[in-house]
């Protein structure tokens, strides 16, 4: 600070002696006898003098830029399956005009956007049926009431619901059964252009149903063919496969159990592969799940695959769980597939409470997280639907707490009908467990790029803000994540791709901040504007604050509705 006069004496020295000599020959013997020569007291009473002439000084310089870095959203996957088979979450019975069907269906997704979830999982394939146009196999009866007939007036029920969903938010994932061919709960007559019809060799009764064979090799390429027909023509997110490939056990009259009629396919294929037929059963399986996998990555790479085995491998795993045993029973390898990494996640049906130790929650969870060496994502099924009847909505809020406790956590609820249903449930869930809207974890694995930072642009007007943003060159986005900071409290939203700004009405933000995600959860770098008078725009490792001048200067556009 004392330098700052000393300074000034010398310029002033300088100036009037500029006349009769160089300043710069005597510039160093004036520093000398100002040091030597001046009173100290002197000089203080100087510096007191010119202190408002220091302070002016230092109210022009502009102070270090702040970083302003908005938080990283919230990562987790809420689901809900929507089963269709038997009508029995949608649509509500088969029959319903069109207009009905949607309407139900609009329902279920505006639901899942209140609750801030971010996926749904839909049945599209229930028995060698289709709830969607497809030239392979025929409509499914759960529509119209009549298998093969299409709904009147025409429309497309999976092309509308991910539309829809997409419109929310919503992540869609088409959900097949790959081997069931006919249910029990079916009432129509089995329409000509059904597998059972055009291919009964590959078909085999077995109880109450009728079930394609795994081991016949053209029946797994027959379902290969449906799935990717339905990746390639329809922009789902992800393909999704439940517990059934072989089927649960079934008893005759006598409560004898019934071997599954596959003794064609064994002696064509399996008696001579070296393997008991257990064994080759599980093969089968195997080889079929792998292949989906690179079917689907061959198609779509960014379309994930979803696998939801029994939530049991085999009992004793880990020690003290009893119970079912899906590897013997369903010759279902599950562990296997999460081993190798042959999905994008897993979702093990963990139906049971955190309490009972024969099939404890938590430990189950724990288990079946210390076998997923491909880092793949582990999001479990919860049993969601016994809220209200055997269970409290606690105990759904606290498994969900359990998973989060791991990387990248995530469930699907089985099923939508108990959000649908349960106020008390959906209440918990709203103030308590999805306070924060969240982002579905990233998947590295199947791409690792991030997308480029969006465009934006700020009016401000009297104390309403206007953003506008738009993707940046390179990869579209498929969500926004939008940021405002108020008295130092940040908050986020999730908006869907089609969203593309923002009105904040009778509020001034400090900040806000736009990102793009793609659609394998890549986050891109911030882009943050300030009001001037906050901080000084500064472009830093990718975080862009736009300058003042940068921002959209054009007339003030009318309010706009979308945000309030």
């Amino acid at each position: 600070m004392l330098m700052l006069p000393i300074l000034i004496l010398l310029i002033l020295e300088s100036v009037k002696t500029a006349g009769r000599g160089s300043a710069c020959q005597t510039t160093s013997r004036r520093v000398s006898l100002l040091f030597n020569g001046m009173n100290w007291k002197k000089l203080l009473c100087l510096t007191a003098l010119l202190w408002p002439t220091m302070r002016l000084f230092a109210a022009d310089e502009k102070p270090p830029a702040e970083q302003i870095v908005p938080p990283p959203p919230m990562r987790e996957f809420r689901a809900a399956w929507i089963a269709t088979v038997g009508n029995s979450c949608w649509p509500s019975k088969s029959g319903l005009t069109t207009a009905q069907q949607k309407a139900e269906l609009i329902a279920i997704l505006d639901k899942a956007a209140a609750l801030k979830m971010n996926a749904v999982i839909f049945q599209v394939r229930p028995a060698c049926d289709a709830l969607y146009q497809s030239s392979i196999e025929p409509w499914s009866e759960y529509l119209t009431g009549v298998q093969g007939r299409a709904p009147v007036p025409f429309y497309d029920p999976l092309a509308f619901a991910i539309a829809e969903a997409h419109k929310r938010g919503l992540e869609l994932h088409a959900w097949f059964n790959p081997f069931r061919a006919h249910h029990a709960q079916a009432v129509a007559p089995v329409a000509p252009a059904h597998i059972s019809k055009m291919r009964p060799d590959l078909v085999r009764s077995y109880g109450k149903y009728l079930w394609l064979d795994p081991g016949e090799p053209e029946v797994r390429d027959y379902t290969l063919r449906v799935v990717r027909d339905v990746v390639r023509r329809y922009d789902v997110d992800g393909v999704h496969f439940d517990d059934y490939f072989y089927p649960y056990h079934e008893k005759n009259v006598a409560g004898i159990e019934i071997n599954f009629p596959d003794d064609v396919s064994w002696k064509k294929f399996g008696s001579e592969s070296g393997m008991n037929r257990d064994d080759w059963r599980r093969a089968n399986v195997d080889i079929f799940m792998q292949q989906v996998y690179h079917t689907i990555k061959t198609e779509k790479p960014w379309v994930k695959f979803g696998i939801s085995p029994f939530g049991i491998w085999r009992p004793k795993n880990p020690p003290g769980i009893t119970g079912f045993d899906s590897y013997a029973g369903l010759y279902a390898d599950s562990r296997k597939w999460l081993l190798e990494g042959w999905c994008d996640y897993f979702s093990p049906q963990l139906y049971w409470a955190i309490q009972p130790p024969a099939q404890s929650f938590p430990a189950l969870l724990a288990w079946w997280n210390t076998q997923n060496a491909h880092h793949r994502h582990l999001w479990p099924g919860l049993n969601t639907l016994k809220v209200g009847d055997a269970w409290q909505p606690a105990e759904i809020a606290n498994q969900i707490a359990l998973t989060r406790r791991y990387p990248g956590p995530g469930h699907i609820h089985w099923s939508v009908n108990a959000l649908m249903k349960n106020s008390a449930l959906d209440l918990a869930l709203d103030r308590n467990v999805y306070k924060e809207p969240a982002l579905i974890p990233a998947s590295p694995w199947l791409d690792a790029t991030s997308p480029p930072p969006p465009k934006l642009s700020v009016d401000v007007w009297g104390q309403s803000t206007h953003a506008q943003w738009q993707s940046g060159v390179g990869k579209s986005a498929t969500w926004w994540v939008w940021q405002t900071r108020a008295n130092g409290v940040w908050t986020t939203q999730i908006f869907p791709a089609a969203r593309t700004d923002a009105y904040l009405e009778n509020a001034s933000p400090n900040a806000v901040a736009i990102r793009s995600v793609d659609r394998v959860g890549n986050l891109s770098e911030p882009v943050v504007w300030t009001p001037k008078k906050y901080s000084t725009p500064v472009i830093n490792r990718g975080l862009k604050t736009l300058k003042p001048e940068e921002e959209k200067s054009s007339k003030p556009q009318a309010p706009s509705t979308k945000e309030k």
